[in-house]
C-alpha cells in the first residue's frame, strides 16, 4: 500500500468494519479496535505509531484530535469498493505512480480490476443492428 495517500484510508476503512456490520456503534467500543489508541490516546502496547499517524500533529493531543476527525465524515462508496477489489485481487493500493513502480520491481502487472468480463457496447442505432450478422 502507498502509505502516504492510503494508510489512513485503509485504517479507516479497518476501524469501521464493525461498525458497518453493526456490532457497535461507534469504532471505540470495539475490543480488538486500534481506535482507542489512536483517537482516544489509551495505551496499547502492541501499537507502534507509523509516521504517517505521527505527522496529523505536533502534539499527541493535536494527532488525537485529528485521527477522531478523520472519522466524521463516512468512506464514500469508490473508497471501500477500491480497497475490497485490492484485498480480494490480491494487489497493490497507490495511485499510477506506485503501481508503475511496483510493475517495475516485479515485472508482473499490477492493477486491480473489477471482476468479469468487460462489458460489450450497447447497439446504438437501427444501422448497426442491421450491419450484425444474423444467426440462423
Amino acid at each position: 500500500m502507498q502509505a502516504d495517500n492510503y494508510l489512513l484510508l485503509c485504517q479507516r476503512y479497518i476501524e469501521l468494519n464493525p461498525v458497518r456490520a453493526a456490532m457497535v456503534a461507534d469504532p471505540a467500543n470495539y475490543r480488538w479496535s486500534s481506535y482507542r489508541a489512536n483517537g482516544l490516546g489509551q495505551d496499547d502496547p502492541l501499537l507502534t505509531p507509523h509516521p504517517v499517524y505521527s505527522a496529523l500533529g505536533g502534539t499527541e493531543l493535536q494527532r488525537l484530535a485529528a485521527y477522531r476527525a478523520l472519522f466524521r465524515p463516512e468512506l464514500d462508496g469508490d473508497a471501500i469498493s477500491d480497497i475490497r477489489i485490492a484485498l480480494d485481487q490480491g494487489q497493490p493500493l497507490g495511485d499510477s505512480r506506485f503501481l508503475a513502480s511496483i510493475e517495475l520491481a516485479t515485472g508482473q502487472r499490477r492493477e486491480a480490476r473489477p471482476r468479469g468480463r468487460p462489458r460489450k457496447p450497447a447497439v446504438a442505432s437501427g444501422e448497426e443492428r442491421d450491419q450484425l450478422p444474423l444467426k440462423i
